[in-house]
């Protein structure tokens, strides 16, 4: 028989957690969610835009600078931001077939 075997462990939280504070838990968790920064190009559909975010990096042999652009439908609760907006995205739970993103705020007016 070992010299732990009848010893009673206490279980600790990790270093760092609170209990007590159940909105860092939530705020937390939001902070690893991905977050970009696009324009806004479409507005048409109700309660939905559509947001380009353009990433540019270095060409992997060539080192010229490229630029790629990607459209992500993000979710506008009230249908306060147009066309040109440039908006703050974040990655949130599948809300219809093509939603995965919605809007945190308005980074710049058109």
């Amino acid at each position: 028989m070992s010299e732990n075997q009848g010893e009673q462990v206490e279980a600790q939280a990790p270093v760092g957690t609170d209990d007590s504070d159940a909105s860092s838990a939530t705020s937390d968790a939001r902070r690893r969610c991905k977050v970009r920064v696009g324009v806004i190009v479409s507005d048409k559909a109700d309660k939905t835009v559509v947001v380009t975010v353009e990433r540019r990096f270095p060409h992997p042999l060539y080192g010229k600078g490229i630029a790629r652009t990607t459209k992500y439908h993000a979710h506008d609760e009230n249908n306060e931001f147009k066309v040109g907006d440039t908006v703050r995205i974040t990655e949130t739970r599948p809300l219809s077939k093509t939603k995965r993103w919605r809007v945190l705020g308005l980074e710049q007016q058109a």
